[in-house]
């Protein structure tokens, strides 16, 4: 229980820290979370809780095929001024592309 209570801590330190960085240098906040900080952790907690060199090798492609189907959230962010639409519908949108992107990640990883 305590290291779940410290990943939870960790994480939302993380985050929180990026959250406040954006507002101070935006660039280096995003360059901060788009490195896979929070995956080499999670990924080494996974073995270190399950001891299971076969589902830490999945968990690992699984990330790898979701990494980049992730990418569909930020495609309506880049044509904001050619589709006019408030910070609400872009948004909205990147949550519905991610949702289709979940469903190529399923179907990819099928085959993982």
């Amino acid at each position: 229980m305590i290291l779940f209570i410290a990943k939870v801590v960790g994480a939302a330190l993380i985050i929180a820290f990026a959250s406040w960085l954006s507002g101070q240098n935006p660039k280096l906040a995003g360059f901060i979370i788009a490195f896979p900080l929070l995956s080499l952790i999670a990924i080494a907690f996974s073995y270190y809780e399950h001891n299971d060199i076969e589902k830490t090798i999945l968990f690992t492609k699984s990330i790898l095929v979701a990494v980049p189907v992730s990418y569909l959230f930020f495609l309506p962010f880049f044509f904001t001024k050619s589709l006019n639409m408030n910070f609400f519908m872009i948004y909205g949108a990147g949550l519905g592309l991610l949702v289709i992107g979940f469903f190529i990640h399923k179907y990819i990883a099928n085959f993982l």
